[in-house]
C-alpha cells in the first residue's frame, strides 16, 4: 500500500507527517508524532482514553484513520496548558483529586475542555452525560464532576 502525506493543525501547529492508509490518528499522535499523552485503552472506541478534537469535534482517535485528517485541527491533551500555567481544567482536577492512575484523564480533560467550550454553565446532568463515553476504574465520578463544575464557574470569572 502507497504511503499517505498529511498536512494538518496539532495544537495550533502546524504538522505534516506520514503514514499507512490503515494507521490510526491514535498511532500517528503517539508514535509518529510523540504526542504520548493520548492514551490507548480499548483500541474500540468504548473508553475515550485517546479523546481528541477534529475541527473542534470530539473524537476517539482509535477509531480516525491518520489520512482522513488532511486539512483538520487537531486539539490533544498536549494543547491544553500555556507554556507558563496549567489549564483551569487541569489545575481543578489536581485540587480535586479527580486523578489517579493517569490512563483515561487526557481523555476526560479534552471531553471536559469541549464541553465547556460547547456550553461554558453546563450541569451536573450534562457533565455526567457528556463524560459517559470516558470510563474510569480508578476514581469514580464525584470528583471528576466536581472539578468540571470548579473549572467551569473559574473560567466564567464567578
Amino acid at each position: 500500500m502507497k504511503s499517505i502525506h498529511v498536512a494538518a493543525t496539532i495544537n495550533g501547529d502546524p504538522a505534516e507527517f506520514v503514514c499507512e492508509p490503515q494507521e490510526t490518528l491514535l498511532d500517528v499522535l503517539r508514535n509518529r508524532l510523540g504526542l504520548t499523552g493520548v492514551k490507548e485503552g480499548c483500541g474500540t472506541g468504548d473508553c475515550g482514553a485517546c479523546s481528541v478534537t477534529v475541527n473542534g469535534r470530539l473524537v476517539c482517535s482509535c477509531l480516525v484513520l491518520g489520512g482522513e485528517v488532511q486539512g483538520a485541527e487537531i486539539g490533544t491533551i498536549e494543547g491544553m496548558a500555556d507554556a507558563d500555567r496549567l489549564h483551569p481544567l487541569q489545575q481543578s482536577f489536581i485540587d480535586n483529586a479527580a486523578l489517579q492512575c493517569g490512563v483515561c484523564t487526557p481523555g476526560i480533560l479534552v471531553a471536559a475542555e469541549a464541553l465547556l467550550k460547547k456550553n461554558p454553565d453546563p450541569t451536573e446532568t450534562e457533565i455526567r452525560y457528556w463524560l459517559a463515553g470516558n470510563l474510569c476504574r480508578c476514581t469514580g465520578y464525584d470528583k471528576i464532576v466536581q472539578a468540571v463544575q470548579d473549572a467551569a464557574q473559574q473560567m466564567r470569572g464567578a
